[in-house]
């Protein structure tokens, strides 16, 4: 199974190919982000599901107290790049309100169970993002 930096090099090499597949029914994307303090490009391949056209993400790290780097990131700077399979685009990244976390998390607990464990083991509402095609 493919994990890091060597997740997102096998999958941008072969458009998803090896990679979007992460798991039986667990599909993963290329998610770029620009660091919020070194202006650099940083990507990091994440579970993801498609609702009502946009590509929904979990900002979990494993249930940590701290939000993942990639969040912080987009938060500080929302466009981000996307690359889906061999579709690659630029979206606008946003927190889901309570309404659509409502809606949107059993979605993705549905694909990845680990996440309802991941809340219980931390104080901090994990963020569900929307990523809307720009």
């Amino acid at each position: 199974m493919l994990y890091g930096d060597e997740h997102v090099r096998r999958y941008e090499e072969t458009d998803g190919e090896e990679g979007h597949d992460w798991k039986p029914g667990v599909p993963a994307l290329v998610l770029t982000t620009t660091g919020r303090k070194s202006g650099q490009e940083r990507k990091f391949a994440l579970i993801y599901q498609e609702v009502d056209g946009d590509h929904v993400i979990v900002a979990s790290k494993g249930g940590d107290p701290k939000h993942p780097g990639w969040y912080l990131n987009l938060q500080a700077n929302p466009e981000v790049k996307v690359q889906v399979k061999a579709d690659k685009f630029t979206a606008k990244a946003r927190t889901a309100n309570a309404e659509e976390r409502a809606k949107l998390w059993p979605v993705m607990a549905k694909v990845w169970p680990a996440y309802d464990e991941y809340q219980k083991k931390t104080d901090r509402e994990i963020p569900v993002v929307i990523l809307e095609r720009v």
